[in-house]
């Protein structure tokens, strides 16, 4: 292969990258990846009439192509070009993972960075082997800032992550169980995570850690951080309400700022309390922090308060696993409403844990005084008959047949399941 170096300057600098054929633009580089159902070698000269200024591809068949760059791996191309563009920029980068809230936390702490820097933050779910390099080769020569949302669903993924994006800043938001069937058990999702901290230390970074979460405090041992929390923590915080939506008063010098959010839940106070303190470590003032996470409304289908004519709807319908499930539920549960009801999609990749994970869900339904509670997917299928107030439906496309025959109104209505579930689609039903 040719050095990498020449190649980004010959190729890549200033030219957008791209790996979907189908949204090329006029002078754009595409990346020709393979997975298991596709093979992106195919459309190499369909990107070319497009527009594409050159196709990078591992077919030997496009070698001498006078608009293709031939390289062995295109994905260890894609990584290793995103790496030598990340550290040609220099700048800050920070490093987010978690099991529940990066992705909330990613977009509160880019809202508030903002205040002061243009930043550049993962967008979507672009938070993967793929999603990352291309989230880095997004970011130009007027980033100041780069935000790297990392994901991880196998044991070693975050280390992985960390070599192409190497943060000089690491969030992780909390540790729980999910992925079990990819990662075998917690101690490996565990270990997976924490090489965010193991790769902050080796470089002598900073880290931001929720002083309530003992676990985190662990493993950050003897590494640089600022916390957050309640109590005992570098920047303090307190929860005022949160029903329906989040309130939470900062101690600053000069006393309690109080934060109206539009996040539902107090579940989401250690993500705010997280872009809070991050704002702090980097000079922006708490008038600004307050200004920029007051301004940020959730969106991609996370805790989103959508009033319909005839129903309220909590729609956390994004992703869901045992911990995330758990907050929903228990949030909800607070709630003053006379007509509330449950809309739960399975849980998914959870293994040998599954059953009994979905036995503890059920059982937490039980007692919240709900009107109706819905269920769907297989894993929810023992529940079937479990009481007249309960339904259960293997799909969702079964649940939307029996919602447009049976009208849903006045209710108060949470709507969360796992990304398979797709949910969402319930909602111009309800």
């Amino acid at each position: 292969m040719q050095n990498l170096e020449n190649l980004y300057h010959q190729y890549i600098q200033g030219h957008r990258i791209t790996t979907d054929s189908r949204t090329i633009h006029e002078g754009d580089v595409f990346i020709a990846l393979k997975g298991e159902n596709f093979n992106g070698n195919n459309f190499v000269l369909q990107a070319i009439e497009a527009g594409a200024s050159i196709s990078v591809t591992d077919d030997e068949t496009y070698r001498n192509h006078p608009k293709c760059v031939w390289v062995p791996d295109t994905l260890r191309f894609l990584q290793d070009i995103a790496a030598y563009h990340r550290h040609r920029l220099g700048i800050p980068i920070l490093g987010i993972t978690g099991t529940n809230g990066k992705t909330t936390t990613k977009e509160l702490c880019n809202a508030v960075l903002s205040m002061k820097y243009k930043t550049f933050a993962t967008q979507g779910n672009f938070n993967n082997h793929i999603g990352v390099p291309l989230t880095l080769l997004s970011m130009d020569e007027s980033t100041q800032f780069g935000i790297v949302e990392m994901g991880a669903n196998h044991p070693g993924e975050i280390k992985a992550l960390c070599e192409i994006a190497d943060p000089d800043y690491g969030i992780i938001t909390n540790i729980g169980e999910a992925h079990l069937e990819g990662f075998g058990s917690y101690e490996n999702i565990i270990a997976t995570k924490k090489q965010l901290y193991d790769h902050i230390r080796a470089k002598n970074g900073k880290l931001f850690v929720n002083a309530e979460d003992s676990l985190l405090m662990e493993l950050s041992e003897e590494i640089e951080k600022s916390t957050y929390g309640k109590n005992g923590s570098t920047l303090k915080g307190e929860i005022k309400q949160s029903i329906p939506f989040l309130v939470y008063a900062l101690r600053t010098l000069k006393g309690d700022l109080y934060i109206c959010t539009h996040l539902i839940g107090g579940y989401n106070f250690e993500n705010a309390m997280a872009a809070s303190c991050l704002g702090f470590e980097m000079g922006i003032s708490p008038l600004e922090i307050q200004k920029a996470i007051e301004s940020y409304q959730p969106s991609n289908l996370r805790s989103q308060l959508i009033k319909t004519s005839q129903n309220t709807i909590i729609l956390d319908a994004y992703n869901a696993n045992p911990s995330s499930m758990k907050a929903a539920l228990n949030n909800f549960k607070e709630f003053r409403a006379d007509n509330k009801m449950l809309i739960l999609g399975e849980m998914r990749e959870l293994g040998e844990n599954s059953v009994q994970a979905h036995e503890e869900i059920f059982n937490l339904t039980q007692n919240g005084n709900f009107t109706q509670i819905i269920l769907v997917g297989d894993n929810f299928e023992h529940y079937r008959n479990s009481s007249n107030f309960i339904r259960h439906f293997s799909t969702t496309d079964e649940l939307i047949i029996w919602l447009k025959e049976e009208k849903i109104e006045e209710a108060c209505i949470l709507v969360k399941g796992s990304r398979g579930n797709k949910l969402e689609r319930i909602v111009e039903y309800l």
